[in-house]
């Protein structure tokens, strides 16, 4: 028979490991009570996250958690973190999301929850807008450069053909630098490197041809938050829509979002 003692002895149990809705922590509700929400930011990794002369943050990532906030209508916490504290920080409850130029991949995924896209991040071929290349067939003995070791260079290496002249610097700089010498026709790199080259408002301008390799940023959070995940997914869609995340592209890449994100 099931006695009271035994009874009572699992309903402590299930009070202590979270059985049931009741006892379940709702992040959302929290955000909104507290009156603040705390978001892992980059401080070192433009244009994405960094510091500014005055010492504040600035950044892609930093704009759009201070919009995600606005939206929410609460106050902005900013919590500076690396590539490898950033999920510990949102395991640990030290932040409510992660917006880190954070990848999705199945390993974080077993572990965490991913927003929707909300910025670009990808690898490609770049050209003046004069160099027809739509596809890496179009590079056929053309002079392409990269930056030694990186992605782009292993990438690049597996699929171009061989009348392409694949020359390697040994930095991002010295890339850029062949680039805008003419020293190359083309680079392979990632749009960050490209958008550090237009900020910069050169006379030979990179275009994006087509791409190498794809990996979106995604807003990271705790699994089993159904009403956070939601509320952050229709605060994004909205500023896709509405053009904010895209004048915030602008702002940062120098580029529109891509119409896939």
């Amino acid at each position: 028979m099931f006695s009271r003692r035994l009874f009572l002895a699992f309903a402590t149990l299930a009070a202590t490991v979270g059985f049931g809705s009741a006892s379940h922590a709702d992040a959302l509700a929290d955000i909104t009570a507290r009156g603040t929400i705390r978001i892992a930011v980059p401080q070192d990794f433009p244009p994405f996250g960094s510091v500014g002369t005055d010492m504040a943050p600035m950044g892609y990532d930093i704009d759009v958690a201070n919009l995600i906030a606005e939206k929410l209508g609460v106050k902005t916490e900013l919590v500076p973190v690396t590539s490898a504290n950033r999920i510990p920080y949102l395991q640990t409850n030290k932040v409510d999301l992660v917006i880190s130029s954070l990848g999705k991949n199945a390993e974080r995924e077993a572990v965490i929850d991913f927003s929707s896209a909300y910025a670009p991040f990808y690898n490609g071929i770049f050209a003046p807008a004069e160099l027809a290349a739509a596809k890496v067939e179009d590079l056929s003995g053309k002079v392409v450069g990269v930056t030694r070791g990186a992605v782009e260079d292993l990438e690049l290496t597996k699929i171009a053909a061989s009348d392409v002249t694949i020359k390697r610097y040994e930095d991002n700089n010295a890339t850029i630098s062949a680039f805008l010498s003419g020293q190359v026709e083309a680079i392979a790199t990632g749009n960050v490197v490209a958008a550090a080259i237009l900020a910069k408002n050169p006379p030979k301008r990179p275009e994006l041809k087509f791409l190498i390799k794809n990996s979106p940023c995604y807003i990271g959070l705790n699994k089993n938050e159904p009403a956070l995940l939601e509320k952050v997914n229709t605060i994004i869609a909205t500023a896709k829509k509405d053009g904010a995340l895209n004048a915030i592209s602008q702002k940062w890449l120098k580029t529109d979002l891509p119409v896939d994100l």
